[in-house]
C-alpha cells in the first residue's frame, strides 16, 4: 500500500485523536478544524474523516477534497453531512454503526422499567418524607415495538426478551426478518396502524431520512393505548413533536422517554421540561466514558480492512440515508 494522507476535520486536542497514532506509519495524518487550513490539505487527501460534530466544517470544504478514496463518519447518523456534493460523490461513505447499540440498549430497557415501576413517584416520595405504597408493573410479558429494527432496535430487543417481553417490528419486507428468533410477529408498514395499537411500548430507533421524517404523527400516536410508552432513541423529527406534546399533555398515553428532539440543545421553556410523564435525556443517553475512543476504535478497525484491500464496513447507503 502507497503512502496515504489521512485528513482528519476535528479538534487537534482531542483525546480520542491520539489514538490515530496506531495507524501505519506510511499514513500522514492532518487533524484540523480551521477550514481554510482544510481548504489547503484536502486536494491531496486520500481519506477523510468526520472526527467529531463538525458537520457544518465538514459539508464546507468536501468539495476541495478531489482525490479521495474513502470517508468516514465517526457517529452513525450520516444526515448532517449529505451534502449534494456528498449525495453526488461516488467515494465510499461509511459510518460508526453498531458502536454505540448496546448502551442505547440499556437505555431502552431504563426507560421501560422507570415507567413500569414509577420510579418517578418514588423519588418524589422519597423526597416528600411519604411513606404511600402503590402498585407497579410487570415487564414481563408486555409488548416492546420497534420502529427502526436496525443494530439498535436488535439490541433493545435481546434485552427485552431477556425481561420476558414479546418484541414486534416494523419492516420495509417483513420477509427480512421472518425467522428472526427476538420478535414474536414481523409488521409492513401497511400494518403500522395495527402494531402500535397493540405495543405497550414503542420504540423509536430509525433513522432521520425523507421517508421516516414524520413518520409517527398524530394519527399514530393516537393509534396506542393510553399506557403506552414512546421511546425515542433514533432522531427527533421521525416523531411529530407537537403532536407528541399534545397527546403527553392530554395524558393520552402513559409517557414518553426521549433523548432526541427536533431542536437540540432543546430550547428554554419548552414544553418537554415541565412534563411530569416525560422522561428528558439531553441525547447524552450513549456518552459513556470513552465514548469517542470507541468510535475511533470503529474507524480504525474499518482502516484495517481499507488497508487489507477487504470489503469496507458499515457502506451508507447514500439514496437511503443510512
Amino acid at each position: 500500500m502507497p503512502d496515504l494522507t489521512l485528513v482528519v476535520v476535528g479538534d487537534p486536542a482531542a483525546s480520542h485523536m491520539q489514538l490515530l497514532k496506531q495507524l501505519p506509519d506510511q499514513v500522514r495524518v492532518i487533524v484540523s478544524r480551521d477550514p481554510e487550513e482544510l481548504k489547503a490539505v484536502l486536494p491531496k487527501a486520500d481519506l477523510l474523516l468526520n472526527g467529531g460534530f463538525f458537520n457544518s466544517i465538514f459539508k464546507q470544504v468536501f468539495p476541495f477534497a478531489t482525490q479521495l478514496q474513502w470517508i468516514h463518519n465517526m457517529s452513525t447518523g450520516v444526515e448532517g453531512i449529505l451534502s449534494p456534493e456528498i449525495l453526488a460523490s461516488t467515494v465510499p461513505l461509511t459510518n460508526g454503526r453498531g458502536v454505540f447499540s448496546s448502551i442505547l440498549a440499556e437505555f431502552v430497557v431504563a426507560s421501560i422499567l422507570y415507567f413500569a415501576k414509577d420510579f418517578r413517584r418514588m423519588i418524589r416520595n422519597q423526597t416528600a418524607g411519604t411513606w404511600s405504597q402503590f402498585d407497579v408493573m410487570a415487564v414481563k410479558g408486555a409488548t416492546l415495538a420497534v420502529v427502526g429494527y436496525g443494530d439498535i432496535g436488535r439490541a433493545s430487543a435481546k434485552l427485552a426478551n431477556a425481561l420476558g417481553m414479546q418484541v414486534v417490528a416494523l419492516r420495509r419486507r417483513a420477509s427480512m426478518s421472518a425467522d428472526d428468533p427476538q420478535l414474536s410477529a414481523v409488521y409492513t408498514h401497511e400494518r403500522l396502524h395495527e402494531m402500535l395499537s397493540r405495543c405497550d411500548y414503542l420504540l423509536v430507533a430509525a433513522p432521520h431520512t425523507p421517508e421516516t421524517h414524520g413518520m409517527i404523527g398524530e394519527a399514530e400516536l393516537n393509534a396506542l393505548k393510553n399506557d403506552a410508552v414512546v421511546i425515542n432513541v433514533g432522531r427527533g423529527p421521525i416523531i411529530d413533536e407537537s403532536a407528541l406534546v399534545r397527546v403527553l399533555q392530554e395524558n393520552h398515553i402513559k409517557g414518553a422517554a426521549l433523548d432526541v428532539f427536533d431542536r437540540e440543545p432543546l430550547p428554554e421553556g419548552h414544553a418537554f421540561y415541565g412534563l411530569e410523564n416525560v422522561l428528558l435525556s439531553p441525547h447524552c443517553a450513549d456518552h459513556t466514558p470513552g465514548w469517542a475512543d470507541e468510535a475511533m476504535k470503529k474507524f480504525i478497525e474499518n482502516f484495517h480492512h481499507f488497508w487489507n484491500r477487504e470489503p469496507l464496513q458499515n457502506v451508507v447507503d447514500r439514496k437511503a440515508g443510512y
